[in-house]
Order: C-alpha cells, then structure tokens, then sequence
C-alpha cells in the first residue's frame, strides 16, 4: 500500500540522480513533494494577441515569420520577427545553429511562449520556447501550468510527472491536521482539495485567482500556524527548566535608584515590575524589551542586574559592537559604584595576562558583572554562576550565539533568565509571528525633557544651503552627523561614496575638522573613530549606517541624511535617534534627490510629522509590507516554503487563536504540522 511518507524511487521516472537533486530542495519522501508547491505559473490557456502585449507580460503567441536574420553587430544574434493581424514582435536568440535559421523561414507559423521585454526594434522575446506549426488550432492548454522551485540539473517536466503521480497515490492518505473548527470558520478548504487546486489548477482559474484563493490561503495559514507552534513549544520546553528564583532587597533598589541622576518613567517602572515578577519564578524568564530610541532601556536592564546581583548571581551584558560594550560598561560602573561589584570587560581585544584574569575572575565568581560582545560567549569563557543574561539589540545577533551564551550557567544546572533588548520597535502583527516564544514588554514613554528631534525635507539642489548650516553649527562647538545612503545593497559602492562626500566636505569646509567612518573599515579602527568623534576631537562625522546602532553623542544635535528615499522609515528612524540626546534642540536633515515620487514623498513626510517609533513601524508596515520591513538579515530568520508576508499578513492576526484551540485540544497536530512545514529547520525557535 502506498503512504505519503514512501520514498521517491516509487514514482516512475525518478531515479537516483533525481532523488539527489530532490533532496537538495529538502523533498526526501513524497509528502514532501505535495508540500512543495508551484512558486508561480504559466498562462498558457490563450494564445495573447502580438498588439496587445506589454513588457513583463509572459505570454503564448502565434505568428508567421516575415524575416530572419543574422546580426553581427554587438553580440551576434539570429533574430526572426514574426506577425499576426494585431501586430509584429522579435525573437532573439544568442545561442541558434544553422538548422534553426533555416526552419525559421518567412512564412513559417511559429507558435511561442516567453517574456515580453524592451527591445531595440520594438518588443522582444530572448530565447522564447517555440514550436513550428501548421494551424492554431489545439496549441492552447486546459489549464495553467505549474511552474515549481527548483535546483541545477532538475526539470519542471521532471518535477510535474512526478507530482501528478504523488496526487494520484497518496493525496486520499494525508491527514487534515487542521481541525474542522477552524477549517469552518475560516471558510477554509480540506488539504486534499487545497494541494489539488493548487498543483493541477481548475481550467479558466487566472494567476491572480490562485494568489486569493482559498486554497493557498488555507496552506499559508497552515505554515503561519506551523511557525507559530514551534516557536510556542520552544518557550514550554524553556519554561520546564529550572531557573534561578531572584528576590529584590528593597532596601538595596531604593539605594540603587536613589543614586541615579534621573527619575524613572512610569513605563521604565512598568518593565522592571513585569521583569522581577519574571524572575521570582523557578522557570527562566525569556522576556524581549522593546523601547523607542532614548526611552531608556539600558537603565531598566541595570534594575535586572541589581536583582540578579543581591540573589548572589552572576550577569553577562552582550552588545553587537565594543563600542555600544563600552557604554554600557561606563553606564553600569556608575550606576553600580559602590556596590561592591564593578563589572569585567570582555571583547575580542582583550588579550595575554589580562585576558586570563577576566576569565579566571568569572570562572571563580569574583566578577559577577560581565560586560563584552560575542567574546563572551566563546567556549574559554566560564561562570560560576551567572543567573541574567541581558542581550542589547538581539536582532544583531543569531540565535545559536544566544543558546551558547544561555549553555554558560551549566555549572549550576539551572538556566539563566534572559532579557534581550531592541530600540527597533516592532509591528503587533510581526510581533506575533516573529516573536511568539518571547513575553513582550514595550517602553512607551520617553523620558521628561527629552526634546523631539526636528525634522526637515529638503531637494539636494539646496545642498550649499545645508553645509552654510554646518558651519554656522559648528561655529556654536556643537557636532553633527551627515549619513551617506547611496546604494543599499552594495556596501562598497556606499562606502566609495562616503569617502567621496567626506572629500567634498574637507573642500567646503575646511576649518571643520571631518571624521569618515563605514563598513569596510576594521572593527577596531570604526570603534577609534566613534570614540574620537564622541570626545569632540572632531566635529562632523560622514558615516554610512554602520551608525543606525551607536554610541551616545550628546552634543550631536545635527544630522544630515543623503538619498533617504532609499531607506525604510523605521532604518531612518533609528538613524534620527542618533540626535536629540542633549539638552540642547536637535535637527533632521533629510536631501532627498529630486524628483521625489509621490510615495517617497508620504514617506518622508511621515518622519517628519511623527517621532513616535511605533506609529512610524506601523506606517512602515503598511507601506512597505511586512517582509520588507523585518528583513532578512537576521541569523535564524524564519524561512517560508510558501507564505509570503507581503501578501499574506493579513491572516497572522488569526494565528495565536489557533494555535491555542491546537495545543490545548488538538495536542497530537503540534509536532505532526512542525514536522510538515519546518522539519529539522525549526531548532531556530529553541531559546
């Protein structure tokens, strides 16, 4: 009897080297190959008439050869144009043997199938699928036609005779995990019907009626719920350890806040009463701290810390960056001078006698604050007993460095509690889906006297006007930043740019002393430049965004952005966030390049009406898409076989309520939906 969960070699036409090739794309049974679903599909149910095509059109024509001909100019190319009653169009082709020139002769009827593009001579098809016919009857077919993923040596027709097999032998076997509640309430279809739509689509069912069906909506909302789960049973998992239990000396906080410079807000009070209510328990704490830029977020760490501290356990601090390391240190030293527990220093700089004596004194339990950046999670570092661990900008860091750090309290068999920490605040939909496996608290109150940042747009024509403004500022000894973003994806075409605009600037400015910092320079020598900029022994600092995350420059209250149509609103965002932290008014330059596009120009205005960074994530959301707006850089980043979250994010509102309904009354689906949509890719949730 044939199962789904049988091996490929079942099927007709797949042999060894097709079984390899299929497993490279993660199909090692033929569940898997139901799973694995067209990524698009081709029209070829109507032949398209030549005048009405458009470029980016991927259409099936029909027309006579009026001429071919061999061009040598450029690169050689055979090029034939056909015709129909409507119109005429090109076929090119770079790669052609003398038979083909000679089969495509005038007054052949060719039927073709490819993109339509821009070409010298009108439109144009490169390297169409083509056939020569005899009449246009029966070129068409039934249905569109399945277009699947896949990888080197492995053909579409391959994949779709063995998929057309896997539907006739197993698709009655697969079990519906989804339970009928759901499938009711969401108007959903069963499995069966969903993979049988979505492979072998209904004839006169367009591109556009599969993308809004029901049956991809009910797969998506499956691979949502899938995501969703593993991330929820990698918190229960979590949640059965044993964690420290950390009791708050009243006497020794109201000492600790006593010595601050500053009140805490009522938001600041909030976290670190949801955060020690965490850490009173005996499981461990998995709590994300979202703060907008200056809502202080460091200090409500510090208030962990204490508590950790004053229950005799150890806390390692970990930042992105040695220079972000660095300040929390100095913010830590102070804020815990006279406590007897000054914290160590451990980064990738820290070498030979000292070195040694950093790790023997977290090894023995004399140090018992540990402040570094991924150096503290190397395999020579040991505590003795570290209870809290607290991660700055988590987001700049994969998970398995997080579970390495988290390994560190092994010695005392408990796990740690961890608090990680981000100032990119993060939509409510995203929230659910990227961060279900966290309990979420949010800082929503900057504290009093923080001035907001003003922000201005201005064409880059006025650009003389901006550098007059840079001398009249630094002519009052205050600093500024001015931030190249020339080209996102090419970090040496931004840094080239960067070096080219601090030139500009020397020449401008000359009395102004000019510092240059971006990606490509040496961690160490990026973090002397910062630091010198920070001691003012310079006053205008030309970065690329390796600045979005950085150090505290209270006298930088003037920032210039070049090309900000190019980023998102939230990256902006965090850029601005670099200003405003004086007592002093701070400004936003943003010089766009001119003509700004109706939708560039909602985006900028956005930033300049709101300093709010949660209603600017929210527009970003809905501007942009959530795919954009999370991005991919993230180790560990949750990777999707078909959902896409620009298209889809409407039905993440619906997840967690499923997921609970499945949990609690439908347990036995939890690891089976994992298993079917995540398979071994899921460890990403454990935490």
């Amino acid at each position: 009897m044939d199962t789904p969960q049988q091996s490929l070699s079942r099927l007709a036409g797949i042999g060894p080297q097709s079984v390899a090739r299929l497993q490279k794309l993660g199909i090692h049974c033929i569940q898997d190959l139901l799973f694995h679903l067209p990524h698009r599909y081709e029209d070829r149910t109507r032949i398209q008439p030549i005048g009405a095509l458009a470029p980016g059109m991927t259409a099936l024509i029909v027309g006579a050869v009026e001429l071919t001909d061999v061009l040598l100019r450029g690169r050689r190319s055979l090029i034939c144009r056909i015709s129909d009653q409507t119109g005429f169009i090109t076929l090119r082709f770079f790669h052609f043997s003398a038979n083909q020139q000679t089969q495509l002769k005038p007054g052949a009827l060719l039927c073709c199938f490819g993109e339509i593009r821009h070409g010298y001579a009108g439109l144009e098809i490169i390297h169409p699928e083509y056939k020569v016919v005899h009449t246009r009857d029966n070129l068409t077919e039934d249905s569109l036609t399945p277009i699947y993923p896949l990888t080197e040596g492995l053909r579409q027709n391959t994949v779709r005779k063995a998929v057309k097999q896997a539907l006739a032998l197993c698709l009655h076997q697969l079990t519906d995990w989804l339970p009928a509640a759901i499938l009711h309430s969401h108007h959903f279809p069963t499995l069966q019907q969903a993979l049988q739509t979505l492979h072998s689509p209904p004839a006169h069912q367009s591109s556009h009626d599969i993308q809004q069906s029901s049956a991809l909506k009910r797969l998506v909302f499956e691979e949502f719920l899938a995501h969703h789960l593993r991330m929820l049973q990698g918190k229960m998992s979590h949640k059965r350890w044993q964690a420290p239990v950390f009791e708050v000396d009243p006497a020794v906080k109201a000492r600790f806040l006593a010595g601050l410079p500053f009140q805490l807000t009522g938001a600041q009070q909030r976290v670190i009463g949801e955060i020690e209510t965490d850490c009173a328990q005996h499981h461990p704490m998995l709590r994300l701290v979202q703060g907008d830029v200056g809502s202080g977020k460091t200090v409500v760490a510090a208030c962990a810390a204490l508590s950790a501290l004053s229950s005799g356990f150890q806390v390692a601090v970990m930042a992105p960056t040695e220079l972000l390391a660095e300040q929390h240190l100095r913010n830590f030293s102070a804020w815990f001078a006279g406590f007897d527990c000054e914290p160590v220093f451990l980064t990738g700089q820290l070498k030979g006698k000292a070195r040694q004596q950093t790790l023997q004194s977290l090894a023995d339990g004399g140090a018992r604050i540990a402040i570094g950046t991924h150096a503290l999670f190397q395999d020579s570092v040991h505590f003795a007993n570290l209870g809290l661990i607290i991660i700055d900008e988590q987001h700049r860091f994969g998970v398995h460095q997080r579970l390495a750090l988290r390994e560190k309290s092994q010695a005392i068999g408990l796990r740690p509690h961890q608090l990680v920490m981000t100032a990119t605040p993060i939509p409510r939909t995203l929230a659910m889906l990227q961060y279900s496996d966290l309990d979420i608290s949010i800082i929503d109150e900057l504290p009093p006297g923080r001035k907001p940042v003003t922000t201005s747009v201005i064409p880059s024509e006025r650009r003389d006007e901006v550098i007059d403004r840079i001398h009249h500022w630094v002519g009052q000894k205050r600093q500024a930043y001015w931030v190249c973003t020339l080209i996102e994806e090419s970090e040496v075409l931004q840094c080239e740019a960067a070096e080219k605009t601090a030139e500009y600037l020397s020449d401008a400015l000359p009395e102004i002393r000019i510092a240059l910092v971006h990606g490509r320079m040496k961690s160490a020598d990026k973090d002397a430049v910062m630091q010198a900029f920070k001691n003012h022994r310079y006053d205008l600092l030309v970065a690329t965004t390796v600045i979005e995350v950085g150090v505290d420059v209270p006298n930088a209250g003037l920032m210039i952005i070049e090309n900000p149509e190019r980023l998102g609103l939230s990256q902006l965002h965090q850029l601005r966030g670099r200003v405003g932290r004086g007592d002093v008014e701070s400004y936003c330059l943003l010089l766009y390049q001119s003509p700004l596009s109706a939708a560039g120009k909602q985006r900028l205005g956005i930033l300049r009406e709101s300093n709010d960074g949660f209603v600017i994530a929210e527009k970003d959301l809905q501007l942009r898409g959530p795919g954009e707006v999370m991005g991919t850089r993230q180790t560990g980043q949750m990777q999707f076989k078909i959902a896409d979250l620009n298209r889809d994010s409407e039905l993440l509102e619906q997840i967690p309520a499923a997921a609970e309904i499945i949990y609690k009354q439908h347990p036995e689906a939890v690891s089976a939906l994992i298993e079917r949509w995540i398979g071994e890719s899921g460890q990403y949730a454990e935490v």
